[in-house]
């Protein structure tokens, strides 16, 4: 049997495994990305004007005062 045939084992990675000819790259393409990233962006923004629930601030508060009460005076 040849050495390149059927059952020669793995091609290399990236490899059509029939062929051992390069395979186009996988993934998003740069306008992909890119559009993925705008949006992405956009639903931050829009997060991070929202203003921080007043329990949040009462819980840093109460974890600061308590981080203050905690440390040891020198």
């Amino acid at each position: 049997m040849d050495e390149n045939g059927p059952g020669a084992g793995p091609s290399p990675e990236g490899a059509d495994p029939k062929t051992g000819d390069s395979l186009p790259e996988q993934g998003l393409s740069d306008h992909t990305q890119k559009r993925i990233g705008l949006h992405l962006r956009a639903m931050y923004d829009t997060i991070v004007q929202q203003p921080v629930p007043d329990r949040f601030r009462d819980l840093i508060a109460k974890l600061d005062a308590s981080a203050t009460n905690s440390e040891p005076s020198s």
